[in-house]
């Protein structure tokens, strides 16, 4: 920071931040006062405002960042538990696959297609949260859609992984495999969710 303006700009990014309660900015030097703010938010705010920041190792250390993750992760499964669990437990209740060949091409449709149905359910998820916090519905869908299908993705996988094992192979819902499948479900995704939030700034969820 150079001038008045510079300190002026900087000081009304951060404090446009989560968590941030004051700023105590000159030519030169800024002290930010904050209750768990995250790192990467203060660094987009810093970087949006036009200043540059220095090369910092990345780390995974931050407890913050761990649990806001973590809470992301937490509701990315529970839009996606819906719609593969659903699906699951349709395939258990129908027996619209229990004389499918394994692996057979039509097991395989019968296997993608939950998956699917649980992305279209966090998706949908999101997209209510977001219009319910006073967001338009355009946004909320275009915002929800943005969000990392890998993450999700690798949560879906994980789940559906998880029950086959219960399940010898037969597509299907074993309520045995239930708390294992959300642990795994959670837990598959989580770094890389606390590693997009750390390094990005951006949500899973």
């Amino acid at each position: 920071m150079s001038c008045g303006g510079c300190v002026a700009n900087l000081t009304a990014a951060l404090e446009g931040v989560d968590g941030v309660s004051s700023v105590e900015a000159e030519v030169g030097l800024a002290v930010v006062h904050h209750d768990d703010a995250i790192t990467s938010q203060l660094n987009n705010a810093i970087t949006g405002a036009g200043f540059t920041l220095p090369e910092l190792e990345f780390n995974w250390n931050d407890g913050v960042v761990w649990k806001q993750s973590a809470h992301n992760t937490k509701w990315c499964l529970i839009g996606c538990s819906i719609g593969e669990f659903g699906t699951l437990a349709y395939y258990s209740y129908s027996n619209i696959t229990a004389d499918l060949a394994m692996y057979s091409n039509a097991w395989y449709f019968y296997a993608i297609l939950p998956l699917i149905n649980g992305l279209a359910t966090s998706v949908m998820l999101e997209t209510i949260i977001m219009k319910r916090g006073g967001m338009d519905f355009r946004n909320a869908l275009s915002t929800a859609l943005g969000m990392s299908f890998i993450s999700m993705l690798m949560m879906e996988i994980a789940m559906e992984i998880t029950d086959l094992i219960f399940t010898n192979g037969q597509l299907g819902m074993n309520p045995v495999a239930i708390p294992f499948m959300l642990v795994v479900g959670f837990l598959t995704p989580w770094p890389y969710n606390y590693w997009r939030l750390k390094k990005y700034g951006k949500a899973c969820c």
